[in-house]
């Protein structure tokens, strides 16, 4: 094994030490784990160097990943390597009258989405420069024929959200040792933007899937809406689903919740993601998706296409199923790309510990864009031409959440309760109802009027009784809403 082979297996030990640390918020964990890993990539430029020193031939570089610089680029590395040498470099960065190029910042946002699959799939935006971002969360605009009313006008235009990209800050840390300044510009490049990237698509990930929306993004796991309600400023968990099957049944069932909006708008469904810890992969989802033909190979059983995305930050017996494209990322640098010197955070003597930090947001654009599941109990796939008596899954006629467009239930909504109440001066609402298992059935009625899952239901002045039905199996329970309408 070379040496380089060495130093790519002990990055992968170093990554898991880096996400067990986060998890367990070990600080001093992470602290060493990001040191390893910044250790670990400068030992990788150091050896490509000591073979590449003095090589002159552009191609000869660019083959082996050297980036050539432009002018700019270069002026930039050069300034910074001086400053970063100086007995003071606190004061020396602090009056640098360079700041990093944008195709710098362009080549390691590219390089981010081209190494990590979910960062390629989302709607992700290099927002650099930029302090506003304008997104359409409804997914479905159409153009109106005769006279557009005001309430047209308002549900247009609620179909988009301006987002602040400047609300959560996300910090890489630069640990730099004289022995990487003295290999030149197109060296520390490359360390500096290998560590750039490794340090915000650690976070990015994180805050993509688990952020609490306080200081950091909104996850994937997380319910948005009108009608959520957030507590110093961290937004609920979903309810988890429980998905038994990875066939049409349970799986259509899961997206035809996700064709819908939140306003009971239908859109079309695609780029679905399946995100799911790397040992449920292998274990569940794996033997879930896959069986063995007759010709002694395996056949993938996906009843459509999901690219299935293990992620060391889903936690296990958890997975989030949804449209990539319905979560949009926002990322930039402060002040173009300007370093920090740092003492906030100490690493080895030998080096000096720099900072730059990113600006961003993230968010699902509406609640129906993700669902949680809970695949604990996901069984494999079985082909054969046989009699078998399938593993008993317990039965479960609950919901996950209930939702009346934006209306507030009183109670507040839980699963082991089955009376609310809720006002309205509004002719129609959007009925929403998860079940809790995928394979249930949900039969909702306004009086004695049947209407579909994710419409809109019409009300009459005072009192109208809403029952949702949950059936599993020969499990049944029932939901009852009273939707007062004020005249």
């Amino acid at each position: 094994m070379t040496n380089l082979d060495a130093l790519k297996q002990d990055k992968i030990v170093i990554l898991q030490n880096l996400q067990k640390a986060a998890a367990c918020n070990d600080q001093e964990g992470f602290v060493q784990a990001f040191n390893d890993l910044a250790g670990n990539i400068e030992q990788s430029v150091l050896a490509d160097a000591k073979e590449l020193i003095g090589e002159t031939d552009r191609a000869v570089l660019a083959q082996r990943g050297i980036r050539m610089l432009t002018s700019d680029e270069r002026n930039y590395y050069q300034k910074v390597a001086v400053a970063m040498r100086d007995k003071e470099p606190r004061q020396a960065i602090a009056n640098l009258d360079v700041v990093m190029p944008e195709t710098i910042v362009n080549a390691v946002f590219e390089e981010l989405q081209a190494n990590h699959p979910l960062l390629s799939k989302i709607d992700f935006v290099a927002a650099t420069a930029l302090t506003k971002w304008l997104t359409n969360t409804n997914g479905l605009q159409m153009a109106i024929w005769g006279e557009l009313t005001d309430e047209i006008t308002k549900e247009l235009s609620s179909g988009f959200k301006e987002t602040d990209m400047t609300q959560n800050k996300l910090s890489a840390y630069l640990p730099i040792s004289l022995a990487m300044l003295d290999l030149g510009p197109e060296f520390l490049d490359r360390y500096i933007r290998a560590v750039m990237m490794e340090a915000f698509a650690f976070g990015l990930e994180n805050g993509i899937i688990n952020g609490t929306g306080k200081n950091q993004p909104i996850g994937m796991i997380k319910q948005v809406g009108e009608n959520v309600t957030v507590t110093g400023g961290v937004y609920p968990d979903k309810e988890p689903i429980k998905l038994t099957r990875m066939d049409n049944v349970q799986l259509g069932a899961l997206t035809a919740i996700l064709a819908t909006n939140e306003k009971g708008m239908d859109r079309m469904v695609s780029g679905l993601i399946m995100i799911v810890n790397p040992g449920d992969y292998y274990a569940k989802v794996l033997p879930a998706t896959q069986f063995l033909t007759n010709a002694g190979v395996y056949a993938n059983t996906l009843p459509y296409a999901i690219e299935i995305i293990p992620s060391p930050l889903m936690k296990k017996g958890k997975a989030v199923y949804g449209m990539a494209s319905r979560y949009f990322m926002g990322l930039g640098l402060s002040e173009q790309g300007k370093l920090e010197y740092s003492d906030e955070v100490r690493f080895l003597q030998d080096q000096r510990v720099y900072k730059i930090k990113g600006y961003g947001n993230g968010f699902p654009k509406d609640n129906n864009s993700f669902l949680c599941l809970d695949i604990s109990e996901l069984q494999p796939a079985v082909y054969r031409v046989e009699n078998i008596t399938p593993e008993a899954v317990a039965e479960n006629a609950e919901l996950s959440d209930l939702r009346i467009g934006s209306l507030s239930l009183t109670p507040a909504f839980a699963a082991e309760t089955t009376t609310y109440t809720a006002t309205t001066s509004n002719a129609t609402n959007v009925i929403s109802a998860v079940p809790a298992k995928a394979s249930a059935e949900v039969i909702i009625k306004v009086g004695e009027d049947e209407i579909a899952n994710n419409t809109a239901a019409t009300w009459s002045d005072g009192a109208n009784t809403v029952t949702i039905t949950v059936k599993d199996g020969e499990a049944t329970k029932t939901y009852t809403v009273t939707v007062t309408k004020n005249a």
